[in-house]
């Protein structure tokens, strides 16, 4: 007897996520923070005693998008700290395998990235002007991983994700900790943005 696969996922909140079908309501930000905080970048092919998570590289991104776009709203600063949430559920695929799968993982990607932006107020596409910016600030955090704890040389890395002007890096690392420590932070993080947004 045939039956069709499984499609959803629960959540730790007690949610249904509908990977196929995603709703805002089935959206809340404790699940996308413990999800992503336990979601290693690299493949976990790091340095330290931690692995490097999505949360983490979530953080650093908002933080450079916003050395990048100083005036820019909290809303499109949100929308930098929310650029990867999808992953809480289909996890961080390096680039090689993202090309290996083809165009129906960006097409689940983009579901769940429309109804997370909705959920917490954001357009479900953004404008291409933020995704450009926000884009950028994405390949200078994965050029600093890449240097600091994933073992590119230099000279790799910026063949890999491009040169950009050194001050946007200034006093910036990479972090490393505890998994429920960066739960912690993005979801701090995420509070104070919205509470920022009109």
């Amino acid at each position: 007897m045939a039956t069709t696969p499984r499609a959803w996922q629960r959540m730790l909140s007690g949610r249904r996520l509908d990977l196929l079908d995603p709703t805002p309501m089935d959206i809340e930000i404790d699940d996308i923070a413990h999800g992503l905080a336990f979601v290693a970048r690299w493949n976990g092919q790091t340095r330290g005693d931690f692995a490097y998570s999505v949360a983490e590289h979530s953080l650093l991104v908002e933080t450079l998008y916003g050395r990048i776009e100083p005036r820019a709203p909290a809303k499109w600063r949100l929308a930098a700290l929310l650029h990867d949430a999808p992953e809480y559920v289909i996890g961080d695929m390096i680039s090689p395998v993202k090309a290996a799968v083809g165009p129906s993982y960006g097409a689940l990607d983009e579901r769940l990235t429309g109804a997370i932006h909705l959920r917490f107020g954001l357009p479900a596409a953004l404008p291409k002007s933020v995704k450009r910016q926000i884009k950028r600030a994405d390949r200078i955090s994965a050029w600093m991983e890449a240097t600091q704890i994933a073992g590119f040389s230099e000279a790799e890395a910026t063949r890999f994700f491009g040169r950009f002007d050194a001050e946007l890096t200034e006093g910036l690392d990479i972090v490393l900790r505890a998994p429920i420590q960066t739960r912690n932070a993005f979801t701090e993080r995420h509070a104070a943005l919205l509470a920022e947004m009109p």
